[in-house]
């Protein structure tokens, strides 16, 4: 396989010479590195890649340039190039142009000249950059591939399960690949039986559960102790980011996912208003920079395994997990987050996962190109996968019960709707029911003020209409509101015996349940400001209080 290319563009001998030198003397191992002295000469350069099916890793390209800026080359190469990395050399006179860019064209960063030493100013940046293109681009495939059907709940079910854990794989569908479909009937007597997965040393899977696919593409499924200082139940960023520190500081940790990395906020097409990401960084991305962080440190982590039970045996807690098995621990964080709420209304069921979807959905963009969708909500989440949508659909209609976007909505995404061409919003409405056979045709649609109802055509629909708590696993052992929301701190009712269950001469720490040493932080904890910042500050919190109860067993 051609190794992907780094391109990089000057029209300054000088500049150009130096950047060519210092990107061959770090990357040349893996990468190609291509140099273009003007902008018509780099773009021929990108057509001929293009038409050899090169991948091209990188651009860095000169801001000012005879003929063509390098904002304009990097637009131009965008049409050819989508999911290439774009960096723009600039002068501290160009700042201004390239933060427009990251508007513009998505630019993925600005270079300062001169970047000496390149050991601080340069590789950082690319380094980061690479390795997220690396993450997510499709080479010639040797890999994992699915097989399924495009209607087939199923097969969406074990893409959307590989997508999100960064699985690399390649998509067939049967009722477009013959061979396939020919070499599926001689594995399987029951074509119904979808997905199949076929893997490279020539085993496959037919129709498996998620524990069994996680097994078989290598994802970690069992703890390597039995015992650990810290167990923590739901890997979003409270989860993550409490795993970091915890790790990071010396306490043997152990991190419980069931489906993910990311949680809810994994699932978000671009989180554009998180600390120290002017362009925006997806929920994918973001999770899995903070996955990579916390194995660095040593945090063990499973997958695919669902906490669905703890209990106290002092000093130890025990996490119950689904498959039967059991793990001790001193100490337990409940940040499992929130599961979706469901849209309760007739002809959804036999439609899930073949044109209704909750959430984001994002392997399915490609599937309803040029189609129209519909969003259910009208929160950050639906707008953030509004957005996503409408950069392939041919039109989004957005359905809201409240009379407008806000105030559930931060500004900066409702300005964005309201900007954006083919998204159409219509208030004060609800689902009614859904109709279709083998997959979504249309919905009806109620005014909540007036009753009437109408029917709208759609290819599919995408539900955000909130969630509720992932606290089952602690009901009747730790204290929760009418909601679910698991009680911490001073927020703990109090009798005149004190908290319930309590059983220590201090009171309950900050993040600490009414049972010492259960702790819980982000969107399951009652009194949560439910935004990614708040809850990777939460997690990051909690290890202050897990050390002081740590320091006492």
């Amino acid at each position: 396989m051609a190794k992907p290319v780094i391109m990089c563009v000057d029209d300054d001998p000088e500049v150009l010479g130096a950047i060519d030198r210092d990107l061959r003397r770090q990357y040349r191992s893996d990468y190609r590195i291509i140099k273009a002295n003007s902008p018509k000469e780099a773009f021929d350069a990108v057509q001929q890649l293009k038409q050899r099916s090169t991948p091209i890793a990188l651009f860095i390209v000169d801001q000012r340039m005879p003929g063509m800026t390098g904002t304009e080359l990097l637009r131009d190469s965008q049409k050819l190039y989508p999911d290439s990395c774009k960096v723009l050399l600039t002068a501290y006179a160009d700042t201004e142009a390239a933060i427009e860019s990251i508007n513009e064209i998505g630019l993925d960063h600005y270079l300062m000249k001169p970047w000496d030493p390149p050991e601080e100013r340069l590789y950082p940046v690319l380094d980061d950059l690479l390795s997220r293109w690396t993450s997510s681009v499709r080479f010639p495939y040797e890999g994992v591939r699915v097989v399924g059907a495009r209607w087939s709940p199923e097969s969406f079910a074990v893409k959307e399960f590989m997508s999100r854990n960064q699985v690399p794989y390649q998509w067939i569908d049967i009722d477009h690949d013959t061979p396939m479909r020919e070499l599926i009937s001689s594995l399987s007597d029951d074509l119904r039986r979808l997905p199949v997965i076929l893997f490279p040393d020539g085993s496959s899977l037919i129709s498996p559960t998620i524990q069994e696919l996680a097994e078989k593409v290598g994802l970690k499924t069992k703890a390597n102790l039995p015992f650990y200082d810290l167990v923590i139940v739901g890997g979003g960023p409270a989860g993550l980011a409490n795993a970091v520190y915890g790790a990071s500081e010396g306490v043997r940790t152990l991190l419980i996912e069931q489906n993910a990395p990311g949680g809810q906020a994994g699932t978000s097409s671009r989180i554009e208003n998180y600390l120290g990401f002017p362009s925006g960084i997806t929920g994918a991305d973001l999770a899995r920079r903070a996955t990579a962080q916390a194995r660095r440190f040593g945090a063990e982590m499973l997958t695919a395994q669902e906490v669905v039970g703890i209990r106290r045996e002092d000093p130890y807690r025990i996490v119950l997990l689904a498959d039967g098995s059991e793990i001790s621990s001193y100490a337990v964080l409940i940040a499992a987050g929130m599961s979706v709420r469901k849209l309760d209304v007739p002809g959804i069921e036999p439609l899930l996962g073949i044109g209704v979807y909750y959430g984001a959905a994002m392997t399915e963009a490609v599937t309803y190109r040029d189609q129209d969708i519909c969003i259910v909500g009208g929160a950050n989440s639906a707008a953030q996968g509004a957005l996503f949508f409408a950069r392939t659909a041919k039109r989004v209609t957005m359905l809201v019960r409240a009379p407008g976007l806000g105030p559930s909505m931060s500004q900066y995404l409702v300005d964005r709707i309201n900007a954006t061409a083919n998204i159409e919003v219509i208030n004060r409405v609800e689902v009614a029911s859904v109709k279709g056979t083998d997959r979504l045709e249309c919905a009806s649609i109620r005014n909540v003020d007036t009753g009437e109802e109408r029917l709208l055509k759609f290819s599919a629909m995408f539900i955000f209409i909130g969630a509720a708590p992932r606290s089952e696993m602690v009901a009747g052992l730790v204290d929760r509101d009418d909601k679910g929301f698991i009680l911490t701190g001073p927020d703990l009712p109090r009798s005149a015996r004190g908290v319930r269950g309590w059983t220590l001469d201090r009171d309950p720490f900050l993040f600490e349940t009414n049972i010492p040493g259960i702790f819980a932080a982000g969107d399951v904890r009652a009194g949560a400001n439910r935004r990614v910042a708040a809850a990777v500050g939460e997690g990051s919190a909690a290890i202050h209080t897990i050390h002081r109860y740590l320091e006492t067993v």
